[in-house]
């Protein structure tokens, strides 16, 4: 999923950098030119919620697009409550993840 995930912003003309892990992913610091970052709900180290309220406690707004393959209802809404930009199930259109992608890099 991360492979098509670069893949899919490459041929839209975005750069991207990807994280292997959780833990990869907390220890990078500069998120300073970042438009927006898409986490997977379900990592194999840890949940891309927690990382999400991490970013927000150190004062990095940077809007957040969730996917999962795990859809439930609790799920769903803990994610809205921490501010998502949106909110995708696997499997997801190209144009799901780009439409919120681009209002991201809009503002």
């Amino acid at each position: 999923m991360l492979r098509s995930i670069a893949r899919l912003l490459r041929q839209f003309g975005y750069d991207s950098m990807m994280f292997p892990s959780a833990e990869a992913f907390a220890n990078h610091a500069d998120f300073e030119n970042a438009a927006c970052i898409v986490l997977d709900i379900n990592l194999g180290d840890g949940l891309g919620i927690e990382l999400r309220h991490s970013l927000k406690a150190t004062g990095n707004s940077v809007p957040v697009i969730y996917v999962t393959g795990n859809d439930s209802p609790a799920v769903r809404e803990a994610a809205l409550q921490s501010g998502c930009l949106a909110y995708l199930t696997k499997p997801f259109s190209a144009k799901s993840l780009m439409e919120p992608l681009e209002r991201a890099s809009a503002s």
